[in-house]
């Protein structure tokens, strides 16, 4: 194997918590000098605005305040994390939100899985169990781009019912990726359709792959919590499993053929490896790993660990007389991977990007002050209004709507946290609002919320994987579009058939 291969198959040579310059083109460098003060203007429009029926002077601070870091975070003037940063100060010292409330979002449960499931990604990639799973799936499905990308779609659903963290799951396995794209001929300085295909049939599996969990992302836990106060129905693991996983198992498959069949058609050179004894060299690879260590079976229990408990939430009560949420569960498995002897990494070696964090915590502490201040209500209440939905016009057709809404929403609102805060609340009000069970519409919408796909500021995952200049902003948008509407099918189609015989929408008239 070259140097380069090797270099890139080493993946704690690749740090999430590492902070590196980003060379910009053109097109950023101009939209970072007019982000800057178009973020300035923007606030300030909306705080000296005309008050909006129903808007409070705090939700009109906090509108503000979120279209200024918004403006930043797409354009990026500054880092994101300093924007989230100010965000935070702004809502504080302009009086949209307490301190209290706003120092308080880095104590939130969903950072917490965040930081566990750092720690449990970090256990993968110090004993080289990522790296040799990474090299089995390439050698055994590597004869063929066919086989290759689909062998990158189960890889992607097997990780993500372990990490929660999307970011960590795009930097564990961006070294495969771009080992295979080289073997296939796809480099960063002469792209080519396997590339396109690989980097973005992996965003999708990245993304859309982790609302097959509860616990594929934070911003699932949050709509849970969510429909559990205010609507009282309680989503257990297995629940949420049953009901998503087949949609989006479908939905990526169709992702895998649309990959490199219909979008990003492969020549025919194209559909085997270019380089020579690619394969070979990746299988010397895999056998100087040997047999599995004792690191590596304590990293395997772990993780059988977390996913018991996971699995098994509807039955901790009757076990143990309580139950173990999410959190707790991963925060167990971490417990357990830092503990002298017994564990196998240390906290030197635990690469937790605190950057990221705090970057979250900005969204966090955006999308719940314009939650708290009734913001969020009044706006996404116009469009509704807009849009003429009342009690007439009957539940398929809302349904219908709020698919497509929340399916869409990414790409305006850019991050999963803040639009499940701002449109789940606001979907079980429509619902009870207008008689309809609040289930039957919170729990599909909550399905669609990691479907973040189409451009590279729709999350960190799309950031990580564009920097590797494997493919455009018009590839990623091609791609993108194809996965959202044949995702909007699923779920339109589901309601009328797999929801119903779940019992999602037991309790819709005319059923």
């Amino acid at each position: 194997m070259t140097h380069t291969q090797a270099d890139l198959l080493d993946m704690s040579q690749i740090k999430l918590s590492d902070i590196r310059p980003k060379k910009r083109t053109t097109t950023e460098r101009w939209l970072k000098y007019l982000g800057f003060p178009l973020g300035i203007a923007a606030f300030l429009a909306i705080y000296y605005m005309s008050p909006i029926e129903g808007l409070t002077f705090a939700g009109q601070v906090c509108l503000g305040a979120f279209a200024l870091a918004l403006i930043w975070w797409t354009t990026e003037p500054i880092p994101t994390h300093v924007t989230s940063l100010i965000l935070i100060a702004t809502l504080v010292l302009f009086h949209g939100w307490g301190e209290k409330e706003a120092l308080g979002v880095l104590g939130m449960n969903v950072i917490w899985l965040n930081i566990m499931a750092f720690i449990l990604s970090s256990m993968l990639v110090k004993t080289n169990l990522a790296r040799r799973l990474s090299l089995w799936l390439m050698v055994a499905f590597g004869k063929s781009a066919s086989r290759m990308l689909f062998a990158f779609l189960l890889l992607q659903l097997f990780l993500a019912a372990l990490i929660p963290a999307t970011a960590a799951r795009a930097v564990m396995t961006l070294p495969i990726m771009m080992v295979v794209a080289a073997i296939y001929g796809s480099t960063p300085d002469k792209p080519g359709n396997f590339g396109r295909a690989l980097f973005l049939h992996n965003l999708h599996g990245i993304n859309t792959g982790s609302a097959a969990y509860i616990t594929g992302s934070t911003a699932n836990l949050i709509a849970a919590a969510f429909i559990l106060s205010m609507a009282g129905e309680e989503i257990f693991y297995t629940d949420w499993l049953f009901a998503n996983m087949p949609i989006v198992a479908l939905a990526l498959l169709a992702s895998w053929w649309g990959s490199h069949k219909l979008i990003f058609r492969l020549k025919p050179e194209e559909r085997a490896p270019q380089l020579e004894g690619g394969l070979a060299r990746l299988r010397a690879e895999r056998d100087k790993l040997g047999p599995l260590r004792a690191d590596e079976y304590r990293t395997i229990a772990i993780f059988a660990l977390v996913l018991f408990l996971w699995m098994t939430d509807k039955l901790h009560t009757q076990w143990f007389g309580f139950q173990i949420s999410a959190v707790m569960a991963a925060a167990l498995g971490a417990i357990i991977a830092l503990l002298p002897r017994v564990g196998v990494i240390n906290w030197n070696e635990a690469d937790i990007p605190w950057h990221l964090m705090i970057f979250s915590c900005g969204a966090y502490a955006g999308g719940l002050s314009l939650r708290d201040s009734g913001a969020a209500r009044v706006m996404v209440g116009k469009v509704f209004e807009g849009l003429g939905i009342t009690a007439e016009f009957g539940f398929w057709r809302v349904y219908v709507i709020i698919i497509l809404l929340n399916m869409f929403s990414h790409m305006v609102f850019t991050s999963k946290t803040m639009r499940t805060l701002i449109f789940i609340p606001f979907v079980i009000t429509v619902a009870q609002t207008l008689g309809y069970p609040p289930l039957a519409l919170a729990l599909p919408a909550a399905f669609t919320i990691d479907w973040v796909n189409t451009v590279p500021i729709n999350a960190k995952p799309n950031v990580i994987l564009f920097t590797t200049g494997q493919y455009s902003v018009i590839d990623s948008l091609k791609a993108g579009l194809y996965i959202t509407v044949i995702g909007s099918i699923l779920y339109i189609i589901a309601g009328f058939t797999w929801f119903r015989w779940l019992g999602i929408m037991d309790g819709v008239e005319g059923l």
